[in-house]
């Protein structure tokens, strides 16, 4: 098979799976290594191809025109219940990014929609391997929601608003981060 040829297949892999895809399944299912897998995913993103990588595997990014930038700002004790209230109204937690005056947008996939995702990603921090963003900028972060409808994500701002999570923007902060 030409490697054209195994790359759209890969395509056709990821388009079809709901759930990430391990790069070791990908390498089995078209019988080569895992750096060869790698080599194709990086030419399907050079073709413009939305592919995330994730600690489970790759994802092809589905293109949902409801989706919302929320700036947050909660103390770690509170990081669960902030993500548990965006999954529990309907939200899918695409990203976590920062803005910093210095480095411009660091961002993160997370790809989170249910609680038991939520809570891996929780003992994740927890293990102390790793930290959030949010302590780059003093707490204050930014999450991508998707959701079926923007009456779902009128929602969730609503619930985040009440429960003190919203936090506005600075004068230096853009309106509109991906242009």
């Amino acid at each position: 098979m030409s490697g054209e040829k195994r790359r759209e297949e890969m395509l056709t892999v990821l388009r079809q799976s709901a759930k990430p895809v391990s790069g070791a399944a990908l390498a089995r299912n078209f019988a080569v290594s895992r750096q060869v897998v790698v080599q194709d995913i990086a030419l399907l993103r050079a073709q413009k191809q939305e592919i995330i990588s994730t600690n489970k595997g790759y994802l092809l990014k589905e293109s949902s025109p409801n989706h919302r930038i929320f700036k947050v700002h909660h103390t770690d004790e509170e990081m669960e219940e902030e993500l548990n209230l965006i999954v529990d109204y309907g939200g899918k937690i695409e990203d976590e990014f920062v803005y910093h005056k210095v480095y411009n947008v660091i961002r993160v996939e997370m790809g989170l929609k249910s609680r038991r995702e939520i809570k891996e990603y929780m003992e994740k921090l927890k293990s102390g391997k790793s930290k959030s963003l949010k302590d780059v900028t003093s707490d204050y972060h930014y999450h991508t929601v998707t959701a079926e409808s923007e009456e779902v994500l009128d929602q969730i701002q609503e619930e985040l608003q009440k429960r003190g999570f919203l936090a506005e923007l600075r004068d230096y902060e853009p309106i509109d981060f991906w242009k």
